[in-house]
């Protein structure tokens, strides 16, 4: 499925590798733009983009901009969005001023990035995902560091390809809560993130000896899908 509003994932005018993992690691110390496709996680674990919460394909991998993480505030009135203050993180959190009046809870921290779909039916697709959850905060910290420590190692490869699954815990108030897990399956450079080719997997990395022999073409390939919770609902590629 393809995007208008496509992003397009250059280089011109990117900051230096050093000062992107440098900005990434702040993630780690933080606690959009109109007509943008939405990504999100729903209260049920699964997760959906665009205005008819279209669910995305099981197995699907998605490619994180290591450019586009994003900190900031968001306020929320009753359903709709009040307000909003967002930054990139190699600039400092900006200052959102008073809460719109409406606003349930004030000023909410938030944390984003965006994604590209890799394969699949929605291969193409486009989106921005954002959240103020705990745990949606803690994962996008998470994948920052992970990215961080891969422009320090290998700057080529800086884009982590993500199956995007989920993690619960019983809440004593709320019952089962799903979380975010963002799975790294592999990692691929910021030119080659629409097409995904050339696509480095963490367990296929050689060691000094495989690296002399000759390396066959490798094609984009998926970690095996992880076995979905029992009693979780059944997905839906469309809902009516």
């Amino acid at each position: 499925m393809s995007d208008s509003t496509a992003l397009t994932f250059g280089k011109a005018g990117l900051p230096a590798p050093a000062n992107l993992a440098a900005a990434l690691r702040n993630v780690q110390n933080e606690v959009g733009p109109g007509g943008m496709t939405i990504l999100k996680m729903d209260k049920t674990g699964c997760w959906c983009f665009g205005t008819d919460a279209t669910e995305i394909e099981e197995g699907s991998t998605w490619g994180i901009d290591p450019f586009s993480f994003l900190h900031g505030f968001i306020a929320w009135g009753d359903g709709e969005v009040l307000g909003e203050a967002m930054a990139s993180v190699s600039q400092p959190l900006p200052d959102p001023g008073p809460a719109p009046d409406g606003a349930t809870k004030g000023w909410e921290t938030q944390l984003g990035f965006m994604v590209r779909c890799m394969d699949g039916e929605d291969e193409g697709q486009v989106a921005r995902y954002t959240t103020t959850s705990v745990g949606g905060k803690r994962a996008i910290q998470e994948l920052a560091v992970k990215i961080a420590d891969r422009v320090d190692t290998d700057p080529e490869h800086p884009v982590p390809v993500c199956e995007l699954l989920r993690e619960q815990y019983a809440h004593k108030k709320f019952g089962k809560i799903f979380t975010p897990k963002l799975k790294i399956v592999e990692w691929v450079g910021l030119d080659l993130l629409a097409s995904g080719d050339d696509a480095v997997e963490e367990e296929d990395i050689p060691d000094a000896e495989e690296a002399k022999a000759p390396v066959e073409e490798k094609k984009t390939r998926r970690a095996p899908v992880e076995t979905p919770v029992a009693d979780a609902p059944q997905r839906r590629r469309r809902r009516e």
